[in-house]
């Protein structure tokens, strides 16, 4: 993705008071309960990494989403099942939270956990610190989004091309994943992830996994990413969409009024994914889609597996800019295979794409 937007993040967070935040954490923990909760040693946090999440003694492996699309409250209303392996037989999950209503944590028996929130961040969120009962390798959080949930873009139908029915649309990149799931939200944490995903009847739901290229009547669609990805990659779109495909293994979804535009523009996706083939070696996703946003999607693209989001800037009339689908394009290899461990070394990602 091409955007100042993260540079801007970076320089405001070296200004955080380290010393002075910390503090208060620890004041927050020793307070919140007698339990685990408040040991010293089991609140170890990677500030450096832009994440809370204790990811030294836990191994997130899978990640699976129950969520209700609102667009009446602006809310994804549901749970995250989170399964991971205790690497050091360690007390406390810690878990990336913004802009978000934790209801509840529970085992897989719905037996409840104690959790607490730490104080908040204004760009890292808060911690959420789960304390585990030995043997669990498995905890669900109930949660909704709020209307200040950043990654969340909720528009209008005005704000769309056919300006009948609203759309939504998410950016985690680059530490926004947080406010949309509970997490460790950080680009050296992959993990596999599923969804269910409910929306209203006449719209589509579409993500960074395998997608349906048909509406499905009840609204209600499943999805699954089979491969190990970082949380920034991690996308839902819902609106009036449609899919027409381009090749064996790509096409493009878009509203229908920009459908005839987009299948004119982007023509030669299946001659570039085999030129980037040719260069990089075998396409691991799959499919390779596009998905065509409204107008007000405030990025030239985003390189999400398997659906990169496209503005529909780029749709001239004479596939004039059509280089910036080979960039995200190439980021199926140089970010999405291989990522850089931090948001120090964003460059890696973005200098060999």
């Amino acid at each position: 993705m091409k955007s100042n937007y993260i540079t801007l993040i970076f320089s405001t967070l070296i200004n955080i008071s380290t010393k002075s935040w910390l503090l208060g954490l620890l004041i927050v923990l020793f307070n919140s309960c007698n339990t685990n909760l408040n040991s010293m040693e089991s609140t170890k946090f990677n500030i450096k990494n832009h994440s809370y999440g204790n990811q030294e003694s836990i191994s997130i492996n899978h990640v699976h989403l129950n969520l209700d699309v609102n667009f009446k409250t602006k809310q994804l209303i549901g749970f995250a099942k989170i399964k991971f392996t205790n690497l050091d037989s360690t007390n406390i999950l810690i878990l990336d939270h913004k802009d978000m209503v934790i209801d509840k944590v529970t085992n897989i028996k719905d037996e409840p956990l104690k959790f607490t929130i730490g104080p908040k961040n204004v760009d890292l969120g808060s911690p959420l610190l789960i304390n585990l009962i030995e043997g669990i390798e498995e905890v669900i959080v109930y949660y909704k989004t709020t209307e200040e949930s950043e990654a969340i873009q909720w528009l209008s139908p005005e704000q769309t091309a056919g300006k009948k029915t609203p759309f939504l649309f998410t950016q985690s990149q680059a530490i926004l994943a947080r406010s949309w799931v509970p997490l460790m939200d950080a680009p050296s944490v992959r993990f596999t992830y599923s969804a269910d995903i409910t929306c209203p009847k006449n719209l589509m739901a579409l993500m960074s996994a395998s997608n349906p290229t048909q509406k499905s009547p009840e609204g209600k669609y499943s999805f699954n990413m089979p491969q190990p990805i970082p949380s920034y990659l991690m996308a839902l779109a819902v609106g009036d969409i449609n899919y027409r495909a381009l090749g064996d293994n790509c096409g493009v979804y878009a509203e229908p009024e920009m459908m005839d535009k987009s299948l004119y523009e982007f023509a030669d996706l299946d001659t570039m994914i085999k030129s980037a083939e040719a260069l990089y070696g075998s396409y691991a996703w799959g499919k390779y889609d596009l998905l065509v946003l409204p107008a007000s999607f405030p990025f030239g693209g985003m390189e999400n597996p398997r659906l990169t989001f496209v503005t529909p800037t780029i749709i001239t009339g004479d596939r004039s800019l059509v280089a910036l689908v080979a960039h995200e394009l190439a980021h199926s290899w140089s970010g999405n295979l291989v990522t850089n461990e931090t948001w120090d070394d964003f460059w890696l990602n973005e200098g060999f794409t």
